[in-house]
């Protein structure tokens, strides 16, 4: 047995069959994971500039009707001007309808809630992913070495005679699947915690945002009713 049949790189391409498509799914695994991992992160510091910027111009005393106009379409939206022209967008279409203040606000908040479940469901985006890979490829590893290690056995009672030779192939192979398993699954595991974290702090953004804007339209109701008494 030389240094070289027990390079990792030969004992992949020698592992045998089962073993050789556990490495492959695991390596698919993380490299998709790492896929995952950088646009998730991307997106989610991209959200949360865009509402930093709409945040800080939400409240520099900008006519709520002329934001309103200024919001991009439908498909540029995102995160708080979400929330905020379907809530806007609602308000005027029912306070034309109905003098009932209890009305407007309840489809304004109706409207909000839709809205900020849809931004919930773009930020945790391919996370579900991120969480099966952190679960899964540790055990995925461990069927490899269990794989593995049977074949060790295997191959001691073909032998004639049990050397380290025979068996130690069939053991660095099953230990090269556990390590690849732990290397999938470890970058995983942290980046969904703490992508997770990042995108629940940004919704709780928008959910405070809702209710502060929600407060804003309540006491414009209540204004109107004031005026109109």
């Amino acid at each position: 047995m030389n240094e070289n049949s027990m390079s990792i790189p030969h004992l992949i391409m020698s592992a045998s069959t089962v073993v050789q498509l556990v490495m492959l799914l695991l390596v698919l695994g993380s490299l998709l994971s790492w896929v995952v991992i950088f646009q998730r992160s991307f997106a989610l510091h991209r959200a949360k500039k865009a509402y930093d910027q709409f945040e800080e111009t939400f409240w520099s005393g900008v006519d709520l009707n002329d934001l309103y106009r200024d919001i991009p379409a439908d498909d540029a939206r995102q995160g708080a001007e979400r929330v905020f022209q379907s809530g806007f967008r609602e308000f005027h279409r029912l306070a034309a309808k109905t003098r009932q203040s209890d009305t407007v606000l309840e489809g304004v908040q109706r409207s909000m809630r839709v809205a900020w479940s849809r931004e919930e469901d773009r930020l945790n985006q391919h996370l579900v992913f991120l969480a099966t890979v952190a679960s899964a490829s540790p055990y995925i590893g461990l069927f490899g070495t269990v794989w593995g290690i049977m074949g060790s056995f295997q191959s001691i009672s073909m032998a004639q005679q049990a050397t380290l030779a025979t068996v130690a192939p069939w053991i660095a192979e099953a230990l090269i699947a556990t390590a690849m398993g732990l290397f999938a699954a470890i970058p995983a595991v942290i980046f969904y915690n703490r992508l997770s974290n990042s995108a629940g702090r940004l919704l709780g953004k928008y959910e405070d945002f809702a209710e502060e804007f929600y407060a804003i339209l309540h006491r414009n109701l209540q204004g109107r009713d004031t005026t109109s008494s």
